[in-house]
């Protein structure tokens, strides 16, 4: 396996994190700022003038969700974009804005080897994001969430973009479930990107916990893919696992097909200082 890569996301018009440390991060989210827990930013600030619209705080409790505080009017969505895709970031339950813009990155691998006539599914696809990225070079999509707030948001993120008829399925899933039928079914893609969650529940209240059910969910997707596949994106947040592990899965799985597997971190480039603060590890079949 090759050495660990680091992905980073650098700053864009409608996003930037603006400084980070003393276990929280302040960022900017087109005109609004606020201020998140991040475990991983163990050093000190650059500095101490924070001025945000709204700020996080954690629950003491189990349930460990926690609520916003605003200080400053927020609205209850706004627009964002990065290039011709725009969606709505809104401030959420579970801490972050409707989108992960970590995942920046890992779009724009995705791009570079889509295209007119090639195919790709997002598992666990949240509210478009990156289904719309992928969506920017005329490639065929699928859209899979359990959520069905999410594909709606998905769908208004479309519109929102203009790409309300690009070829897009949008379907409201159980990512498991329906990878099996795919499987079952002998189709293929040309590319997948999957960013499953520790725990979650599907439609009819299928239970996930990625423990047990990442081997057998990747191993349905590598099945989706050939010799002519470009890619599959693995990217995991918030476990005790290593980017070794999972992409020693991956590469496992994959041995049958002519790519490489490649693993690393995520990171996002700090404005204040430029350092890199980590968020995710991914593995990812590419075939170049």
């Amino acid at each position: 396996m090759s050495e660990l890569l680091t992905l980073v996301t650098q700053p864009w018009d409608d996003y930037a994190l603006i400084d980070c440390g003393d276990g929280r991060k302040y960022e900017r989210f087109g005109d609004i700022r606020t201020i998140r827990p991040e475990p991983q930013a163990m050093w000190a600030p650059a500095r101490t003038d924070w001025d945000a619209h709204a700020e996080f705080v954690p629950a003491s409790d189990a349930d460990g969700r926690g609520r916003w505080h605003e200080l400053k009017h927020v609205p209850a969505t706004w627009e964002l974009s990065r290039g011709p895709t725009r969606f709505h970031a809104s401030l959420t339950p579970f801490r972050h804005l409707a989108f992960f813009p970590d995942m920046a990155p890992q779009w724009d691998f995705a791009r570079e080897r889509l295209g007119a006539g090639k195919s790709a599914m997002n598992l666990f696809g949240y509210t478009g994001v990156g289904t719309l990225q992928m969506s920017e070079t005329g490639a065929d999509l699928v859209h899979v969430d359990a959520s069905k707030k999410s594909v709606d948001g998905a769908r208004e993120n479309a519109a929102l973009s203009g790409m309300e008829n690009n070829p897009i399925r949008w379907l409201v899933e159980d990512a498991g479930k329906f990878a099996a039928r795919e499987v079952r079914r002998e189709r293929r893609y040309d590319g997948i990107m999957l960013d499953p969650p520790k725990f979650g529940r599907g439609p009819k209240g299928e239970r996930w916990e990625i423990e047990t059910g990442l081997a057998p969910l990747l191993n349905d997707c590598v099945s989706l893919l050939d010799a002519d596949s470009r890619f599959l994106i693995l990217t995991v947040y918030a476990v005790r696992m290593s980017a070794l592990s999972i992409g020693e899965l991956l590469r496992q799985q994959a041995a049958h097909l002519p790519g490489k597997v490649e693993v690393g971190e995520m990171g996002v480039r700090e404005e204040a200082r430029g350092l890199v603060l980590p968020t995710a590890i991914f593995a990812r079949y590419v075939n170049d």
